[in-house]
């Protein structure tokens, strides 16, 4: 499983910490065992099934996120770097982990994916923070998990949760007004 979330994330090589790097890929590992999925569908099923025939599957989205969060981290890094601390490491992990609950909101009924009973009670920022704290992944980086979606408006977001956050939804929000 190992080689298979290291070629699903190459991105996993950008995270310094050799310690968080192995907290981010165990959690992966995790999420992907107890999902009905394989890593192979992540790259096939539709990133949501909120927009219908999603085009975008769910690596192009994941992987657009850590890359849309990496470069406006170091957009602001560079601007406002003397104001705004920022760890790189943390927004990295944090963009990778945010949808790592996901797989387990789904199930494959006769071929079609379909809400799972869990996702249905249990959205993925719930159960991708419960994965990532069995598996050793900073508080720090929980609250991007935590924070990244609809759930985390209540929240007070952390610096790198407001660019993983924002990341997120410029990858998903156009998706919404897709003409079909």
């Amino acid at each position: 499983m190992r080689g298979e979330i290291e070629r699903l994330w190459p991105e996993l090589e950008w995270i310094e910490d050799t310690i968080l790097r192995e907290a981010v890929t165990r959690t992966w590992m995790t999420a992907m065992e107890r999902s009905p999925l394989t890593p192979d569908d992540l790259r096939t099923i539709p990133f949501t099934l909120v927009v219908p025939d999603c085009p975008a599957s769910f690596m192009d989205h994941k992987r657009c996120v850590v890359h849309i969060a990496r470069e406006s981290a170091r957009a602001m890094q560079a601007f406002l770097g003397k104001a705004l601390a920022i760890d790189m490491d943390t927004v990295i992990a944090g963009a990778i982990l945010a949808d790592v609950g996901k797989p387990m909101e789904y199930d494959l009924v006769d071929g079609k994916l379909v809400q799972s009973e869990r996702g249905r009670l249990l959205r993925h920022p719930f159960t991708g923070v419960a994965i990532a704290m069995e598996c050793g992944v900073p508080d720090a980086v929980c609250h991007i998990i935590a924070a990244h979606a609809a759930e985390g408006d209540l929240v007070k977001r952390s610096t790198e949760a407001y660019i993983v956050h924002h990341a997120d939804f410029m990858s998903f929000d156009p998706f919404k007004n897709l003409k079909r």
